[in-house]
């Protein structure tokens, strides 16, 4: 066997074992359904984990300019408007409005990056 067929070979398995790897446990809440319960405790941390995902994503995106931390930056004054019209208003059009219209202003109005 050739140096090129062996890797060829490792490399699908590699494939199959990620692909398994990643299959298996959101299969398994399918094919188990509700014969298996979870413990409430983690059913209740379950229900946070979208906004979690969300939250990991979205914060380092907001405080970070250039990979530097920084607290005077147009991201970070436009979610606070986001967030202060939201928590305002019942509106959900307005936190959108307060948001990207101050991220523009900030940018464009004022010239911050």
């Amino acid at each position: 066997m050739s140096q090129e067929t062996g890797y060829d070979a490792s490399l699908w398995l590699i494939f199959i074992l990620v692909g398994l790897a990643t299959t298996l446990p959101r299969a398994s809440f399918i094919v188990l359904g509700s014969r298996i319960l979870l413990p409430s405790v983690l059913q209740r941390a379950l229900r946070y984990a979208p906004a979690a995902a969300l939250a990991g994503i979205v914060v380092p995106d907001i405080l970070l300019v250039n990979g530097d931390l920084s607290p005077f930056n147009p991201k970070l004054a436009a979610a606070i408007a986001t967030v202060a019209a939201a928590m305002l208003s019942r509106n959900p059009w307005l936190p959108f409005i307060a948001g990207m219209g101050t991220l523009l202003t900030l940018r464009m109005g004022l010239g911050w990056q």
